[in-house]
């Protein structure tokens, strides 16, 4: 049995943070403010594969009030929720990830955010699409402020 999750996250600039995105620092003046290292990309991501296996989403698994996971890995919290998923009966099988922002400029960076996400999710890299898009000036990704990120995952009975 497959089934298939939707995340969505987003989160405005921030000064004085780095930009880590798919678990990789991405050089850029300003970083994403967050609770964790504010890792849109694998928060989205997260959201997706929980929702796949019907197993709550990342504000449940790591709440922002709870201080264990002040500025935490983004990436770490990803391989939780699998470990999660698993005990549930499932395991990841792919993604498609589109990352919504008008700077700085992703293409350079996309292989090894894939390879990232893989690792995580214990998937073959070409099991990772993953896209980066403007929103042609419209909004507040368009205006600068922040990203977003839409994320779909399929998972399977284990």
């Amino acid at each position: 049995m497959t089934r298939t999750g939707v995340g969505y996250d987003s989160h405005r600039f921030a000064e004085g943070r780095p930009l880590i995105l798919g678990g990789q620092h991405i050089p850029f003046e300003r970083g994403l403010a967050g609770h964790s290292d504010a890792d849109a990309v694998a928060h989205a991501l997260t959201d997706a594969i929980l929702g796949a296996a019907a197993a709550g989403d990342i504000g449940r698994l790591f709440p922002d009030s709870d201080p264990r996971w002040k500025d935490a890995n983004s990436l770490e919290l990803l391989r939780l929720a699998v470990a999660h998923i698993r005990t549930a009966g499932f395991r990841p099988v792919q993604a498609d990830i589109t990352i919504i922002l008008e700077r700085p400029k992703l293409a350079p960076h996309l292989d090894v955010m894939a390879a990232a996400l893989a690792s995580a999710l214990g998937v073959a890299p070409s099991a990772i699409g993953l896209k980066a898009k403007t929103n042609e000036g419209m909004g507040f990704v368009g205006r600068g402020e922040g990203i977003a990120v839409i994320a779909v995952a399929n998972v399977e009975a284990a």
